[in-house]
């Protein structure tokens, strides 16, 4: 059974995390986003890894109504599968020493070539997008790449730059710090500020990256 609290003056929080993340509990939790999202006075849905936050209006309905339906709803729901779109990011793959793909494939005791292939052919879901405008949180990363981040974050990462951090695949949308390892590049442009939908990637969505190159 999921844990439900009160967040803010506004908010509503349920939890389905256990020890570890999950793919079909994440697929639950989006197809409760959806349920949800057709109750009276709810105003924003905010999925996260195994988890959502639901905004509500508290004109129109109470935090202890809006509680008792979310646990209701939770128990009726099935994993969505139906939403998502299938989506291919071609990336270049760098073995540079500035870059992360040398040293992890190491760490993993695995050949350059055969990390490239593990991590290009797993099926990958967007389980939320957050932290940073447009930035996928991936999960399907083969249990064999996982990495954990690094001690000391870069202060910078380029737009575009594919990256592993602890059992997640990822994106840069834009330039930014992060802890998260270097494996490669996308030209795929993640976040437009000016676009309908800002976010190119939505949660549901599946993802296969294809090698499209390797530069050292």
């Amino acid at each position: 059974m999921p844990r439900v609290c009160i967040a803010g003056s506004r908010g509503v929080f349920l939890d389905a995390a256990g020890t570890r993340f999950s793919t079909p509990v994440q697929r639950r939790i989006l197809a409760l986003a959806r349920a949800v999202g057709q109750i009276p006075g709810v105003r924003e849905l905010v999925p996260g890894m195994n988890n959502v936050l639901v905004v509500y209006e508290p004109r129109q309905i109470s935090p202890t109504v809006l509680c008792g339906q979310l646990l209701a709803l939770w128990e009726q729901v099935g994993a969505d599968e139906s939403t998502g779109r299938d989506i291919d990011i071609p990336v270049i793959y760098s073995t540079n020493a500035n870059d992360d793909l040398v040293q992890i494939a190491a760490l993993a005791q695995l050949e350059v070539d055969e990390f490239i292939r593990l991590h290009s052919e797993a099926d990958y879901q967007v389980a939320c997008v957050g932290a940073m405008p447009g930035f996928p949180y991936l999960s399907g990363l083969d249990p064999r790449l996982a990495t954990p981040r690094r001690a000391v974050p870069r202060m910078r990462l380029e737009q575009g730059a594919v990256i592993i951090g602890g059992a997640q695949a990822g994106i840069m949308p834009c330039s930014a710090p992060s802890g998260w390892h270097v494996i490669g590049r996308t030209e795929v442009r993640l976040f437009d500020a000016r676009g309908t939908s800002p976010s190119f990637l939505q949660p549901g969505d599946r993802i296969r990256f294809s090698i499209a190159g390797v530069e050292s």
